[in-house]
């Protein structure tokens, strides 16, 4: 970047946008950029790259052989995909993403790895949402998926959301009533980024995701998938699904804490 012989800080811009500073690290460089010119042009051209790629890149089709090629050479690396998937539609802009920011950002030996993590975050199809929501929380579920951002305090997972999404979530921590906060991540869902944060009531974890509501408020509403309790709803301009495998008063419980914590 152009500026970087302007702030020793700015060649941490890039780690911190592609979610690779601890939580401490992130929120640091968050107080440099409110006064830093030139940290704040660097991230600005972060996010302007990547609203062009949202609003102009095509999918592709990988061929069959070099699908089979991917997957042999990710047996000998030790990731062979967990699950057997459909190709993406052209609509998959969510995994064609983070795949372009792989290449872009790490070169091609990182993009072999992210083609592991795409096996297992699928372009979501068409269908009911609480499967979906459901398919969403088995993923996160996997070892090294559960969260991006590791920390019990929402000051340090909500500005490492900044820049990531299109919009701020609400996030809480019940730790004094019983859900703390584990942290949070940055997920896909329906091919839009969402927020999915992540808490813990006894041995159990909660996922509950947001992102905008295209509606208005709507009180909560409990299904059941699969053994797992969901819970959705949508109040300030935002949807909200938190599941888990808590039983249903407990979860009940969660949503009405949640909901009513400032």
């Amino acid at each position: 970047m152009s500026t970087r012989e302007n702030c020793d800080k700015v060649l941490l811009v890039q780690a911190d946008f592609d979610g690779e500073l601890d939580a401490q690290q992130s929120a640091a460089l968050v107080t440099h950029r409110e006064t830093c010119p030139y940290c704040r042009e660097a991230w600005a051209q972060l996010s302007d790259t990547r609203n062009a790629l949202r609003r102009g890149a095509t999918y592709h089709s990988a061929s069959d052989a070099l699908r089979r090629r991917l997957d042999r050479q990710l047996a000998v690396a030790g990731m062979v995909p967990v699950v057997t998937h459909p190709r993406p539609s052209a609509t998959g802009t969510g995994g064609l993403l983070a795949w372009w920011r792989s290449l872009v950002g790490f070169g091609l030996g990182a993009a072999v790895a992210t083609v592991a993590v795409l096996m297992l975050i699928q372009p979501v199809p068409s269908g009911d949402i609480a499967d979906l929501v459901m398919e969403n929380h088995i993923r996160s579920l996997q070892p090294g998926h559960l969260v991006d951002i590791a920390s019990n305090n929402q000051h340090n997972v909500k500005p490492w959301f900044d820049g990531k999404i299109d919009f701020a979530p609400p996030i809480k921590n019940l730790a004094d009533q019983g859900f703390p906060l584990e942290g949070g991540r940055l997920d896909y869902l329906k091919n839009r980024e969402i927020a999915a944060l992540v808490y813990r009531g006894g041995q159990h974890l909660i996922n509950v995701l947001v992102w905008p509501a295209d509606g208005a408020s709507e009180p909560p509403q409990l299904l059941e998938r699969a053994g797992y309790n969901i819970i959705h709803w949508q109040e300030k301009d935002m949807t909200l699904w938190a599941i888990s495998d808590l039983n249903t008063a407990e979860l009940q419980n969660f949503v009405a804490l949640w909901r009513t914590h400032p």
